[in-house]
C-alpha cells in the first residue's frame, strides 16, 4: 500500500510502499477512502522534534477486524480519529474512535463532517452558550469554524459573527448564515459577544479577549497558544476555557457518541453542511498541507487514497 512520510522536521512529505497493517486487539482496519487535513497535524510537520505519523480524521471500508471487536464487521462504513498512519491507502482505527457512516453520505461528507464538527459541537457545549446569545467564531472558514458557524446559527445564537483575515473568507462565512464578519485587522471586533471560539490563539488571543462582554466566555481549542493577561479577565469578569476534543473520545464516550448523533441529524435535516475546499491526491499531500497552513482554505481540506 501506499502512505504519506516524512524524515525531518518541515518535510518535505512523500509516498512510500508499506505493508498492509494488521489489526491488532480492538483495531479496525480500514480501507481509506477520505482522509482530513487539520491545522494539528499540518504542524507537527513542521514543528515536532521528530517525525511522527500522520495520522487524523479517516473515512472508508473495514476490510478487518481484531480480537474484541463487536461494533463493526468487514463491509461497514466508518469514520474516525486515526492515531497511527493516516495518510495512507489502509489504516489501523480504534473501534472506541469510530463512527458509523449513514447510507446517504460519502466517505468525503463524514470525513469533512465527523470530527471537525465535533470539535465545533464541543467548543459550543464548553462555551455554555444559551439561546439568543451572541457568539464569535475565529477562522470561521477552517475546516472547523465554517462548522461552528452553522452549529451556532442551529443552536439558537441570536448573532453569529465570523473573524477572517480578507474579504473572500468573509464572502464565504456570510454565506454560511453568520450575521456579520470582522477582518482580524480591524481596530475592534464590532459589538462586544458572549461567547468566543477561538481556533487561532497567538498574537489574536487578546483581542478576541476584548471581543468579549462582561460575564463572557472564551474557548480556545486551537494549537496555537498565546497569553491572556489576567487584569483583562478581571475588569469583565470574563472566563477563557480550555477545550480538547481527544479527551472527550477518551473518557466520555456517551457524550461523544450523543454528539455524533445530533451532528447527523442536524445534517439530514440540512441545518449543517460540510463544504469541501478541495479533495488532493496522496501524491499531492504537500499542497494539501500549503492550503491549511496558509489559511487559503474555504472549509475541509481532504486527500482521496
Amino acid at each position: 500500500m501506499r502512505r504519506v512520510r516524512y524524515e525531518s522536521t518541515g518535510g518535505p512529505l512523500y509516498v512510500e510502499e508499506a505493508p498492509v497493517p494488521e489489526p491488532g486487539p480492538g483495531e479496525l482496519l480500514v480501507r481509506c477512502a477520505a482522509v482530513g487535513v487539520t491545522l494539528p497535524v499540518v504542524r507537527k510537520v513542521t514543528e515536532a522534534a521528530e517525525p511522527v505519523p500522520l495520522g487524523g480524521e479517516i473515512a472508508g471500508e473495514v476490510v478487518a477486524t481484531g480480537a474484541g471487536v463487536t461494533r463493526f464487521r468487514a463491509g461497514d462504513r466508518v469514520t474516525g480519529l486515526c492515531f497511527g498512519h493516516g495518510y495512507a491507502d489502509f489504516a489501523l482505527l480504534r473501534e472506541a474512535m469510530a463512527s458509523p457512516v449513514p447510507d446517504d453520505a460519502d466517505a468525503v461528507t463524514a470525513v469533512a463532517l465527523v470530527r471537525s464538527g465535533l470539535v465545533a459541537l464541543g467548543a459550543l457545549e464548553a462555551a455554555r452558550l444559551a439561546p439568543g446569545e451572541s457568539v464569535l467564531v475565529t477562522a470561521a472558514a477552517s475546516g472547523v469554524g465554517h462548522l461552528a458557524v452553522q452549529l451556532a446559527r442551529a443552536r439558537g445564537a441570536g448573532r453569529v459573527v465570523g473573524a477572517v483575515s480578507g474579504p473572500r473568507k468573509a464572502e464565504f462565512v456570510r454565506s454560511l448564515g453568520a450575521d456579520d464578519c470582522v477582518r482580524y485587522d480591524d481596530e475592534g471586533w464590532g459589538d462586544p459577544v458572549d461567547c468566543v471560539l477561538d481556533a487561532v490563539g497567538g498574537d489574536l488571543l487578546a483581542p478576541a479577549v476584548a471581543a468579549l462582554a462582561p460575564h463572557g466566555r472564551l474557548v480556545a481549542y486551537s494549537s496555537g497558544g498565546g497569553t491572556v493577561r489576567a487584569y483583562d479577565l478581571l475588569v469583565g469578569a470574563k472566563s477563557v476555557i480550555g477545550f480538547q476534543m481527544a479527551l472527550i473520545a477518551r473518557g466520555r464516550p456517551e457524550l461523544y457518541e450523543r454528539w455524533r448523533q445530533e451532528l447527523w441529524r442536524l445534517f439530514a435535516e440540512g441545518a449543517v453542511k460540510p463544504v469541501v475546499h478541495g479533495e488532493f491526491a496522496l501524491t499531492d499531500a504537500a499542497a494539501a498541507h500549503e492550503a491549511v497552513a496558509t489559511r487559503a482554505n474555504l472549509g475541509k481540506v481532504v486527500l482521496r487514497p
